[in-house]
């Protein structure tokens, strides 16, 4: 019973991860007084000394080497404790280090915090930076709002035979525009939700009507049906969304094409029949700058889109998931199933 308690006092004991720290640190140095027993031992044998003496100088050096040791792991683990916990806070442990016991020590700490301070300087560079390069992102998106309203009234004054498609190219720069807006409002460190039920079918209605003229100059077919749902939602968020993915089933569609709207569950569907996605891009379609084999055969995606439409799903505490067959079209499920926590 005893022995058993033994074993298990010592498998707990070499479980310690400080301990095999120590013993890996110190084992020089416990090789070495290993050593110097051994040659004590081998100078009493080679001069014939008493047993007895021997045994008690034995029994003497290990008592002293026992409680040297216990001294040195004690202080080698609370020295371990103290830097683990420096872990917490990791933005300031360079500065708040315990004293050094050692010249070598002292180095160390001087170069990791000539590390931390040159790491500080440079995400302070670069935080300057994109907080310049946003600055002008968005004041050159606001700005050129101002001509392409000035060209739009002037192709609403033209009646030649290419207005219509001078004025629904237009109309893609300017969802490209707002698509860096919204790019930039996400990035940033307040985003302006406002979260309330809202009819789902209003939305949609809204981000079709917008839309209308792509679907009359490609000739594409319309079917909604109306979803009769009331969602816990920002409504302008959530459009930018269905008016991405509208966006999307309009580029990959073909002319004469079809896309239908309509209710599964607590989902709303957006369906076509157009190109379809391959099934090893299908894993990837929501990863920022993937534009998979249709974007790089056609040139027209940017992989961007998508991966806003994920991120600020996932913010809004919906889902949105793809299903899709090649040359068959794809399907888009925007899911409303929400967490309690959210709806209180």
């Amino acid at each position: 019973m005893i022995l058993s308690i033994q074993r298990k006092a010592w498998a707990i004991l070499w479980n310690d991860l400080s301990v095999r720290a120590y013993l890996r640190q110190r084992k020089r140095m416990l090789l070495m007084q290993l050593l110097f027993l051994s040659l004590f031992c081998a100078v009493f044998l080679l001069y014939a000394m008493p047993l007895e003496g021997m045994l008690y100088a034995l029994c003497l050096c290990f008592l002293l080497a026992g409680a040297g040791c216990i001294w040195d792991f004690t202080r080698f683990c609370r020295r371990h404790r103290t830097l683990r916990a420096l872990l917490i806070c990791t933005e300031n442990a360079a500065f708040s280090l315990p004293e050094p016991e050692s010249p070598l020590e002292a180095d160390y700490q001087t170069l990791l915090t000539a590390v931390c301070a040159h790491r500080a300087a440079l995400s302070a560079k670069n935080e300057s930076r994109y907080q310049d390069l946003t600055e002008y992102f968005t004041l050159w998106a606001h700005q050129i709002k101002t001509p392409i309203a000035a060209m739009q009234l002037l192709l609403q004054q033209n009646t030649s035979a290419h207005s219509r498609e001078l004025s629904a190219e237009l109309f893609k720069i300017e969802q490209y525009v707002e698509m860096v807006l919204s790019y930039l409002r996400l990035g940033s460190d307040s985003t302006d939700y406002l979260f309330r039920r809202c009819r789902l079918d209003d939305i949609v209605r809204a981000c079709l009507r917008k839309y209308a003229r792509l679907f009359i100059l490609k000739k594409i077919s319309l079917s909604f049906q109306e979803t009769q749902l009331s969602v816990l939602t920002d409504e302008k968020w959530l459009a930018f969304v269905i008016e991405q993915l509208l966006s999307n089933a309009l580029k990959y569609t073909p002319e004469g094409g079809r896309i239908r709207i309509l209710k599964d569950g607590p989902c709303l569907v957006i369906a076509d029949n157009g190109i379809g996605i391959r099934g090893e891009d299908l894993p990837r379609v929501f990863e920022k700058g993937f534009t998979g084999y249709n974007g790089r055969a056609g040139k027209k995606s940017t992989g961007i889109g998508l991966y806003l439409c994920r991120r600020i799903m996932d913010q809004l505490n919906h889902t949105l998931t793809i299903t899709s067959v090649p040359g068959s079209g794809t399907r888009v499920y925007l899911n409303f199933e929400q967490d309690a926590s959210l709806a209180e």
